[in-house]
Order: structure tokens, then C-alpha cells, then sequence
């Protein structure tokens, strides 16, 4: 079966590797290079760097007209899509023989969008899953092929979480294809409300003290490891790990000088790790010996 992978982030790889391990693989395509780290250079995507390390042909289509070009040159009986972060068109779409199969991380119709991982965690869902979906023209609203449920642990935060779910959703991956490609699967249409998962906006990663100790733990894991707090002087402390404590105080008021407490609108977090101004990560009690707060904005 010749299968057209496109996905970017390394979310795709363990599923990259599964299609190449398993199918003749005719080429990547994935998002243009980008300006990364400190001097800001064009970074590789992870897939891209797959690729080529195997000797498989990239693409890295800037326009949609582009894409449709790749596409309809290669000639590929499925395409498979994991993170690849565009929709496909109507011309593509129609023109793949087993069609654009998408790997997606949530139970469809739940969490449909861009950030379905960042906006469970953030809404403090208990399970999540992934589905496996024929891609149609609307945003994850294909039909299904196949879905599996996936708990999120206490501990879990956006990098554990992601972890999971891409190499389960690898697994599943390949034996939903394995199944299409034989004729052993009929596609389901998804039923139930609909929720969405729109892309996460810059002013949502700095925490609202003025939301309940809840809420701001589930921030912290949904947005790892940028989600941030300023000190009155205006210095950005990014925060890593919280836990919900009792306290009362002030929304940001620090509680405790021998622990990192920090005052929410109901109840407060103490704040377990942290990355400094400037730069170095420490527990929350560490931060307190070298700085003196009275509270966070």
C-alpha cells in the first residue's frame, strides 16, 4: 500500500514509524522550517528529520496550491495524517483511493480543533482518548474508524500526557490501517455534542490568580512548561508543578515563608517547581531564600 505521511511535531513520530516500518512509505510532507532557539535559525520539524535520515523524500508545501501539486503528483492510495496542522482540500481529499485517514487526540466529537490535549487538561477532564477518523472537509468532523480511551493521571501534564497518547495512538494507528486496507471496517459517523479545542492564545498563559486553586493546577499541566506569573516588579517566573492546599488570602498573595503558597479566589496552590527570571528551575521553597515577594500579579 503506498501511503503519503504528513504531520509535523513530534506528537507524528512514533506513528512516522509505524507507516514506515509497515507500508511503502513514497515521502513526508510537513510544516516549512522554523525560526527556533536563542539565535532564532530555521529549526528542522521532527518528521522531517526522520525522513531524512532515512533517505525519504520531504515536502514542505508553503501554499495549499502546493500541496494539492505533491499530492496529486505522488499518486499515494492513503494518506495519513497526524498533526500535520492544515486542512486538507476537497481536491485532495477525492483523490486518495483508501482516503486521508487523521490520527486526532481526544473521543471525537470532543475537544475538535487545534490544542484537544491542552483544553482537557485545562477543563481537568479525568479520561481523553484518540480516534482515527476519514478526513472530510470540515474540521475533525470525518467519520470515525476507530477510537480508544486514555485516563489522565494526576500527575500527568501537557509533555506526559502528549507521550501517552502519541504512542497509543501509534498503536491504534496502524491496526485501524491495517483493518481498512483489508475492508474489515465500516466508518461511523460521530455522534454527541460537539466541544472545541482552539489553538491556546498568548494571554492565557499567565495565570489568573482570581481563579479557584483547581483551575490554576489544571492550567499548569494543560499549558507545560510556559505557563507563567509576573512578580510586581514585572519579572516573569514560569510554573511548573502546583498542588491545591488550604490558605486563605488575597488572589497572589504568598501564605507561607517556608513554602511557596500562593492565595487563589478559593483555596491556594503551593507551587512545587518553578524557572526563575533568569532561567534556572527550583523547587518553590529554593525560589523564597533568594527572593523576597509578598505576592505575584
Amino acid at each position: 500500500m503506498r501511503v503519503l505521511f504528513m504531520g509535523t511535531p513530534k506528537f507524528a513520530l512514533p506513528s512516522l514509524e509505524k507507516i514506515y516500518r509497515h507500508f511503502e512509505l513514497i515521502g513526508v510532507v510537513c510544516q516549512p522550517d522554523r525560526p527556533a532557539g536563542r539565535g532564532m535559525r530555521p529549526q528542522p520539524p521532527p518528521t522531517k528529520v526522520f525522513a531524512l535520515e532515512r533517505h525519504l523524500p520531504v515536502y514542505q508545501p508553503a501554499t495549499s496550491r502546493e500541496l494539492e501539486d505533491v499530492v496529486l503528483s505522488l499518486k499515494p492510495q492513503c494518506v495519513v495524517v497526524v498533526a500535520y496542522g492544515k486542512i486538507l482540500s476537497s481536491k485532495i481529499l477525492s483523490a486518495v483511493p483508501y482516503g486521508c485517514v487523521n490520527l486526532h487526540a481526544s473521543l471525537l466529537p470532543k475537544y475538535r480543533g487545534a490544542a484537544p490535549i491542552q483544553r482537557a487538561l485545562m477543563a481537568g477532564e479525568k479520561n481523553t482518548g484518540i480516534t482515527v477518523m476519514l478526513m472530510d472537509e470540515g474540521m475533525d468532523t470525518g467519520d470515525i474508524l476507530a477510537q480508544e480511551t486514555v485516563s489522565i493521571e494526576e500527575e500527568d501534564n501537557l509533555e506526559t500526557l502528549s507521550e501517552k497518547l502519541s504512542h497509543k495512538g501509534a498503536d491504534l494507528l496502524l491496526q485501524t490501517l491495517q483493518r481498512w486496507f483489508r475492508g474489515e471496517i465500516e466508518p461511523v459517523p460521530q455522534k454527541g455534542e460537539p466541544t472545541y479545542a482552539p489553538p491556546i492564545q498568548k494571554e492565557e498563559f499567565r495565570i489568573c490568580w482570581k481563579a479557584t486553586s483547581e483551575s490554576v493546577k489544571d492550567r499548569v499541566r494543560g499549558l507545560y512548561p510556559n505557563a507563567y506569573t509576573l512578580t510586581p516588579e514585572g519579572h516573569r517566573i514560569r510554573i511548573l508543578k502546583v498542588r491545591p492546599v488550604e490558605g486563605t488570602g488575597e488572589p497572589g498573595e504568598i501564605l507561607s515563608r517556608n513554602r511557596l503558597v500562593v492565595a487563589c479566589s478559593k483555596g491556594a496552590v503551593e507551587i512545587q517547581e518553578l524557572i526563575t527570571p533568569k532561567g534556572k528551575r527550583v523547587r518553590g521553597e529554593d525560589f523564597l531564600k533568594g527572593y523576597s515577594l509578598k505576592n505575584f500579579l
